[in-house]
Order: C-alpha cells, then structure tokens, then sequence
C-alpha cells in the first residue's frame, strides 16, 4: 500500500508553507525549475478526460491514462479535440524561449499543459503523476508552472556484463528513470571479473557478453543474455519513454569474452582481458560484431548512440605511457571504431583515456561524446580543446560498486545534493551549463563477480542515489530545499507507475500480513518484504525431502529444507545462503528472521541462533579482498510444499525488537 500524504500536510512538514495565501511550489523529482502559486486547489476527479490539441499526442495522452490507472485504479478517457473544465489538456506549442524538453503547466479549473514538442509534454506528465500521488484526492494547488532541464543528457550507465540483470529488470529500470525523468541508460553489454580472484587464471575468470549471435555462436554468455528481437523490443519501448538506449561494446580492454571465444586475438603483453592490437585477425572479427547489431535493414542497435569503450586499456601496466608503438595502435583501433559507429548513423561515445595515449596518430573527436570519468586519463579542458563534447561521470563521486569496499557501495547523496553538478568533473570545474558539457551520468559497476550481491541489492543502491541524480541533472545548482527536506520529501514519491522493486508495503512501522495457519501452496498479496523486515511463526516440524520451500516469489526462494544440507537458508541470483539449523520431527519452536541491507538474522525461541552477515574472504595470499553478502527481501507470495505445521504467520515491514 503506498504512503500518501495530502499536499498541504507535506509542504507544512517542509516548511514551505507560508503566510501567504498563494500555494507554495508542489515537490516534484527533480524540482520544479519555475512556480507562480495563486490560490485554491483542483482535484482530478474519475470523470476527468485527457484531452490532446491534436491525434500526433494520443500515445503520450495514453500512456498518462494507463499510468494513471496503475497508479489509482482510474480508467480517464483519451481524446483529441476540446478540453473542458476539469480535464487534463497537452498541447504542442512552438515556444522560442523554451527547450525541447521544458513546458508549461497552468493549474485552474484544469491541468493545461503546452510543451515545445512531445519530449516535454511527457515530462510533464510525470509531473502530474508525481504531484497526484501525493493526496488521496489528487488534488493540485493551483498555479503556474515552467519547468525545464540544464542538461540534455541524464543517465546511468549499467554493467550487465560481470552481473546478468533480467530483462524484466531493466525494463522496470526505464519507467524508474523516465518517472524522475532520466533520459539515458546504457547498457554495458561485455567484462570480466579480476583474474586475482580466479587464482591468476585467465582461463577461469568471469567473462560474459549479453547479446545473443549468430555470427559466432558460443560467444554469448550462457548463463544470461538478450536475444536480438528483445532488446529491439526493449529500446522500442524505452523511447515511448523518453529513454534511450545506448549499448555498449568495450573494447580493446575489458575484452576477456571475446578472447575466451577466440584467443589468438588475446594479448600477451597485458593479459587476456585485452585485445591483441598487432593480430590481424582482431579489428575483422570485430567489424563482423558491429555489422550484426547495427548493420542491415532491421539492426538490433536501433537508437541513435552506441558506446565503443577503450577505457582502462594498459591501466595496469607501468610505462604504457612509454609504449609508443602500442599506443599508435591503441590511437587507430579507436578511430576506427568511432568511423565504423559513424558509418551506421550513430554517433560514438567514448570513455576518455587520451591524455594516457599521446600519440601522433589521429582519432577523431568532432562529433563524438566522452565519457569524462578519471581526469588521469582524459584531463577535461584538453579533451574539449580536441573537439569532444563531454558527458560528466567523475570515478570518485557518482561510482557505485556494490560491496566492494572501494569507490562508493551507496553513493554520498548529502554531499551530491549540496556541492555537484555536471560542470564539476572531479578536480575540474566549468562553468555551469557549459555548451561542451551534453550532462551526465551515475554508474554501477559490478566489479566483484561472486560476492553475493542480488538485483534486488543493486536496485536498492540505484534507488538511494536516483531521486540525487535526477534532481542536480535538471536543476544544477537551482535546487532549494535543503537536503535533509528533501531526502524526507522524496520518500513521498513512488519509484514509477507499478514498479515497486524495493518491495514496500503498508504503513511505516506495521505488521502487513497475518494468518493463524499457514497451509501448502497458499498465496499471499505481497510479493516480497523489502529492507527493513521481519517474519515470525510457529513451526511444528515434520523431516522434510532438501529442496522444501517454504516461501517463495519471481525474485528469491526460502527453504525449510535447502537443496544441499537440508537447512533453513534461502537462495536468490543463484546463490544459496543457509543457516545452521532445522526443526527436529515433532520439534515445537518459534521462529523470527529478519533482514536489511547487510544481514539476515535467525532467532529461534526469542534467542538470536544465527547472523548470515557480510564476510570478508582473502585471495591472492591475502592480497586482494572481496567481501560475501547474505541478503535477502523476504519473499511471501506463495508457500511451498511443506509437510510442517506452520501457524501464527506474521509479517513486519521493519525489524521487530
């Protein structure tokens, strides 16, 4: 059940309402950039119509009206032609002194929203959405509205390649982003685990790459990929959104998949994870790869970027600045591929690396947008004097790398808020707005394979930091609530229109679920518990075959009997977690387990028995250090096969003391 708040009540716990009759500005993600408050409030009733000025606005219309009904079970007519008092209007008006993506909202006895083309009447009927969740009535305060952008790009970029995330995932990920209104996800298709965690091995260390082929079957990763016609299918449906999808293939670093497929183009002078620059057999393998996603009549690549790497490559080998002869070969690899990009319409991104390859031989940069994430290797000014345009992603600031003790497990969202834009590229500040700055960028990097980690986990990282992201990627520096208002505000909000990937449910603070007798194959209306939560019940046990479930959801599975000791444990993203422990047959005990985001804890009998915490396990002679999660969102959908007697079920969405 979503929290809702009446619109006064949350702008009297910001601390905006005035003396003042005129209605303060409505909180919205991101913030609204302009607002004229006049007084009274309009209510959305069900007889409301949608109204579009013309039948090109009928899909944004529509897709305003279905999320409505997912959000408040309102089916609103769909229309073009002449609005009303109390309908929603969009219209399209040419507006010199507004962008592409901004518009204008007039709240009266009607919503009336004009916008310089559809980009930004969609938008703004995210800000519809937003403000209408926020009150059972959905009432808006009247006023006026002109909101609008700094930066045209807003995005995150998404390592798939060392973690395999759903389909279903990202899909839910797009109507996150464009609910905040974030307009660009990339996909890093292909990358590899350390090898220092594989016993130096480069034979047995992680590689994937997620896009299905036909050109070399064997190359796509076996244990999660994209077929063609999905991802043509994903892309198609994110830009109903507003979201583009970028694909990436990085190369020449990053590139163990491809050398595991085919090893003569692997590199003996840096490792397999690199590509072999001097092969002759490499750059044609290579072009045969693009050709099959962004080549013929139907590409799998249909958006209008596509990200060709060339990050890190020789990062960890001293004097690489010295290696002049591989360093022109770097130089031309790379210009290659942006020309390849260029050759199929697209227009190629890079993650900078040249100021750590200075070389005569040229790459070209007009037209091509770099990724501006470590000063070291592509030092900003320079990369702007060269002729990129830059998408900002500083390392040290927006790097989320779940659990892996360095760069940031969840970002630093306070220090975001108050002190970075897109013009602040680590060490390097432009100016706001800068014309060489097309925005910027948060990033997940998935960099310990093995560790534990969860989709649910992830998303749990990428919802702390998005409503951040998504506020100084529009605003900049015009944002005006303090953070600590903010941060509470923006629990209001929801992640998107029937998306609820953190699993939250009822009032803060309450029992959500309850049943005196807990049988075989029954059902619940909660899919999973997220962080905080508590399970309790009775168990009466009975000797149970390995593999009993006791509950279980599209996301996770909890055992009364694990597959392989016959324990309580749970298992979610192929990994298995189990406790030291099982009802004896007849045994009578009382069970609670709880779980946040760093443990899973079970108590028998009021006692606490067993804490599944983070572990830390030493490799490489204790060199290098990767840290085990034991999480779990508690699923609660439907109970297995169980012979026990299970009663005095109950569910908690925090932890109980």
């Amino acid at each position: 059940m979503k929290i809702k708040l009446k619109f006064f009540a949350a702008a009297m716990a910001l601390g905006i309402l005035g003396a003042s009759a005129a209605n303060p500005k409505p909180f919205v993600i991101p913030e609204l950039r302009q607002w004229q408050g006049t007084d009274g409030t309009f209510s959305v009733e069900p007889t409301a119509r949608i109204v579009v000025d013309n039948s090109d606005l009928l899909p944004i219309g529509q897709a305003l009206a279905a999320d409505w009904q997912k959000m408040f079970g309102e089916r609103l007519d769909v229309l073009a032609g002449k609005a009303s008092k109390g309908d929603i209007t969009i219209a399209v008006k040419k507006d010199k002194k507004m962008s592409s993506e901004g518009y204008r909202m007039d709240i009266t006895d009607r919503i009336a929203v004009t916008a310089q083309d559809k980009e930004g009447a969609y938008w703004a009927t995210r800000t519809i959405l937003q403000i209408a969740e926020q009150s059972k009535g959905h009432e808006f305060p009247k006023g006026k509205i002109t909101d609008w952008p700094d930066y045209p790009v807003r995005g995150l970029s998404m390592d798939v390649g060392r973690k395999f995330f759903p389909m279903s995932y990202l899909q839910d990920l797009v109507k996150v982003m464009s609910y905040y209104k974030l307009n660009s996800l990339r996909i890093h298709l292909n990358d590899n685990g350390f090898h220092y965690y594989f016993g130096n091995d480069w034979n047995k260390t992680y590689s994937a790459f997620r896009m299905e082929s036909d050109s070399f079957p064997g190359l796509t990763a076996r244990d999660g990929y994209y077929t063609k016609e999905e991802f043509r299918n994903f892309q198609r449906e994110s830009a109903k959104q507003f979201v583009d999808i970028m694909p990436e293939i990085d190369i020449p670093a990053h590139a163990l998949a491809f050398t595991h497929y085919k090893p003569e183009i692997g590199s003996e002078e840096f490792g397999m994870d690199h590509l072999n620059l001097f092969s002759d057999e490499t750059i044609p393998f290579l072009d045969v790869l693009f050709e099959e996603y962004l080549g013929g009549d139907d590409p799998v690549f249909i958006g209008p970027n596509m990200h060709i790497g060339t990050d890190e490559f020789g990062k960890d080998y001293p004097g690489f600045d010295k290696r002049q002869e591989t360093i022109e070969k770097f130089r031309a690899f790379a210009d290659h591929y942006i020309k390849l990009v260029e050759s199929y319409g697209k227009q190629p991104w890079v993650w900078g690396s040249l100021s750590n390859a200075r070389g005569e031989t040229p790459v070209k940069t007009q037209g091509v947008i770099l990724d501006a994430w470590y000063n070291g290797y592509a030092e900003p000014k320079e990369m702007i004097e060269l002729g990129f345009k830059l998408n900002s992603i500083p390392d040290g600031m927006v790097y989320i790398v779940p659990g892996a003790g360095y760069y940031h497990d969840y970002l630093n969202t306070k220090w975001l808020y108050e002190n970075w834009t897109p013009a602040k590229v680590g060490n390097v500040q432009f100016e706001e707005k800068d014309p060489n700055l097309v925005g910027g960028y948060f990033a997940v990097w998935n960099d310990h394979v093995g560790n534990g980690i969860s989709v649910q986990d992830v998303h749990h990282r990428i919802m702390a930091a998005l409503p951040t992201m998504a506020v100084k990627l529009w605003d900049g520096v015009n944002v005006t609530l303090p953070y600590d208002d903010f941060a509470k505000a923006s629990l209001i909000i929801s992640e998107a229109p029937g998306v609820n990937r953190l699993a939250k449910t009822g009032e803060p603070n309450s029992l959500v679920y309850q049943t005196n007798s807990f049988k075989p194959g029954q059902t619940t209306p909660i899919q999973d518990l997220g962080y905080d939560w508590t399970l309790e019940f009775d168990i009466e046990g009975t000797q149970e075959t390995p593999g009993t479930i006791l509950l279980s959801s599209p996301e996770s599975t909890f055992y009364l009997a694990d597959p392989v000791k016959g324990m309580f444990g749970f298992s979610r993203d192929g990994y298995l977690n189990t406790f030291n422990f099982r009802p004896y047959p007849g045994e009578k005990a009382h069970i609670k387990l709880t779980g946040d985001n760093k443990s899973t804890k079970l108590y028998v009998n009021g006692k606490l028995k067993e804490s599944l915490d983070i572990i830390m396990q030493e490799h490489n002679g204790g060199k290098n250090k990767m840290y085990y999660h034991q999480t779990l969102m508690m699923p609660l959908q439907k109970a297995g096969d169980f012979k026990s007697k299970i009663t005095n079920l109950k569910a908690y969405n925090y932890i109980t003391d």
